[in-house]
């Protein structure tokens, strides 16, 4: 019940969301379901990248964090020291969703794999969210680190 309320939320927060500029700190999210805006924190080099949402005991609904790495890679994430509950949105350099592994258990050290596809991006939300609001393969995403955003949405 939590989940889809706070679907709703982000959902609603969204709309007009195509109009709005990039920003550093948000990240944007179209699909058949709707459009969707988080307040995002970006972790773009091996330091960020290595401590991410580790040790946090609450992620606010509309919040999350954005993994951007330079050069298309293979993924692979896991939750060691990660206290709640993850939606893990593997993203390739286009911003086009490629993976979306749902509600990783915290603490656990089992590699997520983001798929074969090389990717550039993950988005970590509150685990149960990116169900609710209906985010799957396919959808597109939106913030100034894609170097080749899909041309029928850019920044």
């Amino acid at each position: 019940m939590k989940a889809a309320l706070a679907a709703l939320l982000a959902v609603f927060l969204a709309q007009g969301a195509l109009a709005q500029a990039c920003r550093e700190d948000a990240v944007y999210l179209k699909g058949a379901w709707g459009e969707a805006r988080f307040a995002i924190e970006i972790a773009d080099d091996d330091a960020e990248r290595a401590q991410g949402l580790m040790h946090r005991e609450h992620l606010p609904s509309s919040s999350g964090m954005l993994f951007v790495y330079d050069t298309p890679q293979r993924l692979s994430f896991w939750m060691r020291n990660t206290l709640i509950p993850l939606d893990l949105i593997f993203i390739d350099q286009t911003g086009v969703v490629k993976t979306v592994h749902h509600s990783a258990q915290p603490l656990d050290e089992t590699p997520i794999p983001g798929g074969p596809d090389p990717l550039t991006h993950v988005l970590e939300i509150n685990g149960g969210l990116a169900k609710a609001m209906g985010i799957v393969p396919g959808t597109l995403v939106r913030h100034p680190s894609f170097p080749n955003q899909i041309a029928e949405w850019p920044c």
